[in-house]
């Protein structure tokens, strides 16, 4: 054991940690509008002077466990309209792609207790072009690129700052705070640097009147008084000028109302910026800033020390013997987990896990509270009480530290994306993985209909069932690091939830009780020709390929887990029989159905299509080749012979399958055949489907590109697919980066692009079938090079590509960075790395959300496969 994984073991070393949003401004939670429009219910502009409701952001910023401290950076270049206190980017409906972050900054090393963290921001010296990016943004249009930040020409002569900022834990409320900033240019500039505290505002809401207190006890040190945190310390090195406000909402500029209060949030702005005399000259407040105003000399570097500390009398003299220290032990810790000495690999790995660590989030939305109003606030209006996620009062989850998709883009939970976060977050931290899962189906989060919250702009939404699959792949790792001992009370705990979850499933979206799904929305936006949630008035339902696969995956990975229990408690026997006869079900009605006999499976295509169904019986297939029609390779377990002989219930259920519904037992796998080490599979394809599907798959021309799976097949680059309905013409074509599409308001884009989740089930599903089929069970790879690989060799081979995506090339390029010159080749900024929500099907840059280690921090996964 190493120090770090010996601090897990510790209670208390997760009080502090990177807790902090991001983005607090354009959320659900701080929404307080008649119609429903968040982005424009707190913006940008309105943030730095609007005390927050749930939660609080900033740049690199720290807080506790509660978020009733926060610790952040901010900066001004001297010719800002505003400070630095908060990324910038754009709303949904002023990108021409959806919202996005118009900054650059990079979370560079973490450790799961936060005992080590650094990040580094990138500021430029040349006035901040927000202007610019909105008017450019608003031009463009779909068919254009996104205008970021670099493309401005601000860093092209290098005139910004590097500025990084590393913490270090000398013990759980001992924090050494080092901030480094680094003048890039070839001339001397000059800076604001303000490492800011302040208190989430929770005395005027009505309910607790302590207003806790942040005072000078002299030149260079604050005291900190918080009824609930008691007594802390900040100390600054050197003679900042110390600033003090209030955390409290201007009230002046935003209803030209007077509340009597002198020091408003944006205080130290307007002092800064304006000179004004709006920072309190007695040195107390509830937001307090330590002011260096520097200038640093071309090429050179200026370091801000501070610590913040339950201890007085903590200075700077061990100050850097911690730093180096605690970097010395996460290099120990991460080095464990890398099985060769590429440097490569290693960094990509290491500021992956680096990002997921930083995107834990301080999150509290009490859904109760919200509708109803805070005492001694405004009345929230009458719509609210059946508008948004009205219908989900039970939702409290009391404030609890999520690891979110990205801080900035997505603030907020998403029930799958967080399935997949926990995966490789399982490598570093189990026993925080393992509450991740735990979190979403208690009693605060499920419905009492058992249904999983699906995302903050709509709890009632549907992502797919991918829970029990993340429960079980980590049940296993667990298992497997514990000498083969498992963690049957978490398995156990959790799958009682997910069986309410699949009931759910199962009695709202079976629309016609015939074992096909209607899911809708599923998580995969605009792959659909038109938007899946769509109700026609007539009748007339989408049957969906997808929602039917990820039931029968969602049964089998139940089975699994039922069988593992049976083990030791034989009430699971009849519980892996039930969930065996939902997926041959499931199975028979992908195949066979309806009245004109029609199944989602096209056999002269041999592919799977969703199709809608008509009012008269009739189905009409949907010819879209996407990552839709691969759903049903995930549907595969492998079972030992213990599993089975062992379960005399199940095995009986299975032996009835065979005899008397053998139309049924031939549509899947043959379980009675058993391989080599007595291992059985059972999976909706057969031999022959799942190669049809595979050669597909595996063809450059279709889904297979240099950088893993295209979610929609290259096929439709040149023949779209078309249909009318209603009088109306919807359409679809492979496009390989930004959609052309509005659906799910812009940001979708699931027509052509490379997503990492959906490679990772893609991967893991053809280990799954390895284990059974072995090494003589080959498949052409690509489709029509001649060259035959067994299914492990083909699942190393898509491996091989997504890890392209990141990894330089022979020429030292990172396909992640697309066309742009100064991230290919300057050294300041080539080995930073951003992890996009998705990569652009044909060349492998890096699309969407630019922080979303979420669910891409699975590359950590890949690269050492």
């Amino acid at each position: 054991m190493n120090e770090e994984q010996e601090r897990l073991k510790v209670t208390g070393w997760k009080k502090w940690g990177p807790y902090v949003s991001d983005r607090q401004w354009g959320t659900v939670r701080e929404d307080y509008s008649a119609n429903g429009d968040a982005w424009a219910s707190t913006t940008h502009d309105m943030a730095r002077s609007k005390a927050y409701r749930w939660g609080e952001e900033g740049i690199a910023g720290i807080s506790d466990k509660q978020q009733y401290l926060c610790f952040a950076i901010a900066l001004w270049n001297k010719k800002d309209p505003i400070l630095k206190e908060r990324y910038f980017g754009l709303s949904n409906s002023e990108g021409n792609h959806g919202e996005d972050v118009k900054e650059l900054y990079y979370y560079l090393d973490n450790t799961p207790t936060h005992s080590y963290m650094k990040m580094l921001y990138k500021y430029p010296q040349q006035e901040f072009p927000y202007i610019a990016l909105l008017q450019e943004n608003k031009r463009r249009g779909r068919a254009d690129g996104e205008f970021e930040l670099i493309d401005t020409g601000i860093f092209k002569n290098d005139e910004y700052f590097d500025v990084f900022v590393e913490y270090a834990k000398q013990d759980q409320d001992d924090i050494c705070i080092k901030i480094t900033i680094h003048n890039r240019s070839n001339t001397e500039a000059s800076l604001n640097v303000l490492p800011t505290l302040w208190f989430r505002n929770t005395w005027t809401l009505g309910y607790d009147h302590d207003v806790p207190s942040l005072s000078a006890i002299s030149a260079n040190r604050l005291k900190i008084n918080h009824h609930e945190l008691g007594e802390l310390y900040l100390a600054a090195e050197g003679n900042p000028d110390l600033l003090f406000c209030g955390n409290e909402t201007n009230t002046k500029r935003f209803n030209n109302f007077d509340d009597g209060k002198r020091f408003y949030k944006d205080g130290i702005n307007d002092h800064i910026i304006h000179g004004a005399e709006t920072v309190n000259p007695d040195k107390i407040g509830t937001k307090a800033a330590a002011n260096y105003d520097i200038s640093i000399a071309a090429k050179g570097s200026y370091t801000i020390k501070l610590r913040l500390s339950d201890k007085q009398e903590n200075g700077f003299a061990n100050f850097d013997d911690v730093f180096a220290n605690r970097k010395a032990e996460a290099d120990e810790f991460y080095e464990k987990l890398q099985s060769d000495n590429n440097a490569d690999k290693a960094m990509i790995q290491r500021q992956a896990f680096a990002g997921m660590l930083w995107n834990k989030q301080f999150y509290y939305y009490d859904i109760h509270q919200w509708l109803k109003g805070d005492p001694a606030q405004p009345v929230p209006p009458a719509q609210r009480l059946n508008g948004r996620n009205s219908k989900w009062p039970q939702f409290n989850n009391r404030g609890d530290i999520i690891s979110m998709p990205d801080k900035w883009e997505f603030p907020w939970f998403a029930s799958w994306d967080l399935a997949f976060h926990c995966i490789p977050l399982a490598s570093v931290d189990m026993a925080f993985a393992k509450r991740q899962l735990t979190l979403l189906v208690k009693d605060w989060y499920m419905h009492p209909n058992g249904q999983l919250p699906a995302y903050e702009w709509d709890f009632s939404d549907a992502n797919p069932p991918v829970h029990a699959m993340a429960t079980w792949k980590i049940y296993l790792l667990d298992k497997a690091n514990n000498n083969g001992t498992g963690d049957t009370y978490f398995l156990e705990r959790i799958f009682h939830k997910l069986m309410m979850n699949f009931t759910w499933w199962v009695n709202r979206k079976d629309e016609a009780g015939n074992n096909i799904f209607e899911g809708g929305f599923l998580g995969l936006d605009n792959i659909g020709v038109f938007d899946r949630n769509t109700r026609f008035g007539d009748g007339t339902h989408l049957e969906q390929v997808d929602g039917t696969s990820w039931m029968a995956m969602y049964s089998l990975n139940l089975l699994r887990i039922a069988t593992e229990l049976a083990a030791t408690n034989k009430a699971y026997e009849d519980i892996a029989s039930k969930f065996f006869e939902h997926f041959i079900y499931i199975a028979g009605a992908m195949s066979t159905l309806g009245t004109d006999n029609t199944g989602l499976w096209d056999e002269a295509d041999g592919f799977f299509y969703d199709q809608l169904r008509l009012p008269n019986g009739y189905a009409e297939k949907m010819r879209v080749r996407s990552m839709v029609g691969l759903i049903p390779l995930f549907a595969a377990e492998v079972l030992d012979d213990n599993a089975i002989v062992n379960n005399p219930i199940f095995r009986k259920r299975m032996d009835w399958f065979t005899a008397n519904r053998p139309d049924l037992a031939s549509l899947v796998s043959r379980w009675d055949e058993v391989r080599a080490g007595g291992t059985h599979l059972i999976s909706l394809l057969r031999g022959y489907r799942m190669k049809s599907l595979l050669r597909y798959m595996l063809d450059e021309k279709e889904f297979l590109s240099e950088y893993g799976v295209r979610s929609l097949s290259k096929y439709h680059l040149e023949h779209p697919y078309s249909i009318n309905l209603y009088g109306n013409n919807f359409s679809i074509k492979y496009i390989p980066a930004e959609s052309d599409s509005g659906l799910f308001g812009g940001n979708s884009n699931w027509r052509g692009p490379v997503w990492m989740p959906m490679n990772y089930l893609i991967i893991e599903s053809l280990n799954t079938y390895h284990q059974y089929y072995g090494d003589d069970f080959k498949v052409e790879c690509p489709t029509g090079s001649g060259n035959m690989m067994n299914l492990k060799e083909v699942a190393n081979e898509i491996y091989s590509r997504v890890s392209r995506i990141f990894l330089k090339d022979g020429q030292g390029r990172r396909a992640v960075f697309g066309n742009n010159e100064k991230l290919q080749t300057d050294p300041e900024f080539n080995s930073h790395i951003l992890y996009y929500e998705y990569f652009d099907g044909d060349n492998g840059s890096g699309k969407g959300a630019s922080h979303q280690t979420g669910w891409t921090g699975l590359i950590a996964n890949c690269l050492y496969h």
